[in-house]
């Protein structure tokens, strides 16, 4: 039984972090971190078309993440 999560978890809890932090910078700091909110967007989009992003890289060759879809190596 493995404890870690699968990679759409942390690809998720990691996109819901930058958008709300973009959004609190944004609204105390500068619009212009509302960048930030298009990049995530990106990187999701990027994601769906193509199976992979750079966090999703990252969070498989650093901390050995799967995916949890049905028909991929585990």
């Amino acid at each position: 039984y493995s404890t870690k999560w699968p990679l759409e978890r942390a690809l998720f809890m990691l996109a819901g972090t930058m958008t709300i932090l973009s959004a609190v910078l944004a609204a105390t700091v500068s619009p212009w971190f509302l960048l930030l909110t298009g990049f995530v967007g990106i990187n999701q989009w990027l994601y769906v078309a193509f199976g992979a992003c750079p966090a999703s890289l990252i969070f498989k060759h650093v901390f050995g993440l799967r995916s949890s879809s049905l028909g991929q190596a585990k």
